[in-house]
């Protein structure tokens, strides 16, 4: 048969179990900051557009993953916070036994047990709780603008990599029709070196000018595998198992432009209600009020009430037992009167965060009205150059349909046809490269002025 304190102890330990679970129960659930069960990688969306790219990089984007877990992390924070102003429940519990007399009041063979019961709850701590808590949870308000502000960051850098992916697609197949213009240019040299119509130079000619276009497409090619990896690394992509190589899926869309005007004004009215960053530290300079709460909450005493169950025992060789149980109700206050100035500092310290708050909070403004007319100035720039290529394409194009009609005609050199052909590739490129400057542009002055994604939320 167990001894008496052994029962008593497994029965209390076993009635805190219970109530501890029962706290646990009524604890908030972790809510949308919860952290999923991890499963298998989703699939990237094959063909892939611009929306699937987007929609993709905001499930598996590490950076947006990283933010997401800081979240979690506030919350655990606030959860460990409240716990100062909750009841608190523990146990405790012992029992010793001595062989040998250690004293002369104390016999051999005498044993001791106590179980002890305990919750405490606070009643005053000069605000610190309140203030603390509510410190906590303006900081996690600040994370979630700061996971918006990463969002927002990384669906551009999503967007840049997509259309350079398509930009390099295109200048890939810009290389492949100009080589294909290069070949056609030497056969036709070579039928008329057959007809005896010119020399043999100017075959020689033909053959080095397609040889030195190789190059420019071999190196094109090049550009869009690398373009590729660099969009995967965006979205969040996997190469795939060690040893094993992953196919991406086929890239679709244009470097169409739709061109789209911005008020300078307006912008930076949008930009400072809008961008995140100027919200989240606008939290955190509440954050910061409420710490110089938390931190004079030391200046004044603290009260905390207490209730205790106790069951005590004792034994002896002899035979002779004691036992006594019952229950100890309270109230406790302690006031640190002088505590060396350790309250003064901790004072002075959150004012000067505070302070160095509002000044981030300053910087910050300076810093996005910058990035508001800078982003504005490259995208008007952006989109002069978009107008001035497409006339230079029509023109180019136009030249080399007139050098080759002149060129058959016997009124023009098979150097006037090549160079015409060399000023059509350049024209087209450079009429690629402006698009894609004025996509990329657009993408940036949406982020400056703090509009979300449209393609999220669709």
């Amino acid at each position: 048969m167990k001894p008496t304190f052994l029962l008593r102890l497994q029965a209390t330990l076993a009635f805190a179990c219970v109530l501890a679970c029962a706290v646990r129960a009524q604890a908030p659930n972790e809510g949308p900051g919860e952290a999923p069960q991890p499963g298998p990688l989703a699939a990237v969306p094959s063909p892939l557009d611009l929306r699937g790219a987007i929609r993709y990089a905001v499930d598996h984007n590490y950076a947006i993953l990283q933010a997401r877990e800081q979240i979690r992390q506030q919350e655990g924070v606030i959860i460990q916070v409240e716990a100062a102003g909750i009841p608190n429940v523990s146990a405790d519990g012992g029992y010793q036994r001595n062989k040998t007399s250690v004293s002369a009041t104390v016999p051999p063979g005498t044993s001791a047990w106590e179980i002890q019961l305990k919750a405490t709850q606070a009643i005053f701590a000069g605000g610190g709780i309140q203030s603390s808590i509510r410190g906590a949870k303006l900081v996690r308000d600040a994370a979630l603008y700061d996971l918006q502000s990463t969002i927002n960051g990384a669906l551009l850098d999503v967007r840049t990599r997509f259309y350079n992916v398509l930009l390099a697609r295109e200048k890939v197949s810009v290389q492949e029709e100009n080589v294909k213009l290069f070949e056609r240019e030497l056969q036709d040299a070579k039928n008329q070196y057959k007809a005896g119509s010119v020399s043999n130079f100017e075959v020689l000619r033909a053959e080095v000018s397609l040889a030195n276009v190789q190059p420019d497409l071999i190196t094109a090619r090049n550009d869009y595998r690398i373009a590729i990896e660099q969009l995967r690394q965006s979205l969040g992509v996997p190469a795939g198992p060690r040893g094993t190589a992953v196919a991406f899926p086929e890239v679709v869309g244009s470097l169409d432009v739709a061109p789209e005007s911005f008020d300078l004004g307006l912008a930076l009215v949008l930009a400072h209600d809008n961008r995140p960053e100027l919200l989240s530290i606008s939290k955190r300079q509440e954050a910061g009020e409420q710490g110089i709460v938390s931190a004079k909450s030391t200046y004044y005493p603290n009260l905390a009430a207490f209730g205790t169950y106790e069951w005590l025992g004792a034994g002896q060789a002899q035979g002779n037992t004691f036992n006594a149980n019952g229950w100890i109700v309270g109230l406790q206050s302690s006031w640190a009167i002088f505590d060396g100035r350790a309250t003064a500092g901790r004072v002075r310290q959150a004012k000067s965060l505070l302070e160095q708050t509002r000044l981030s909070y300053s910087s910050e403004e300076l810093a996005i009205d910058v990035e508001v007319r800078q982003s504005l100035s490259s995208l008007e720039e952006a989109g002069e150059l978009v107008a001035a290529s497409k006339k230079t394409v029509g023109q180019a194009d136009e030249a080399l349909r007139l050098a080759n009609a002149r060129y058959h005609a016997g009124t023009a050199t098979q150097l006037d046809v090549l160079t015409s052909q060399v000023s059509l590739t350049q024209a087209r490129t450079n009429a690629l490269q402006a698009n894609y400057t004025y996509l990329t542009a657009d993408a940036a002055m949406r982020k400056a002025v703090g509009r979300s994604d449209a393609l999220v939320s669709d």
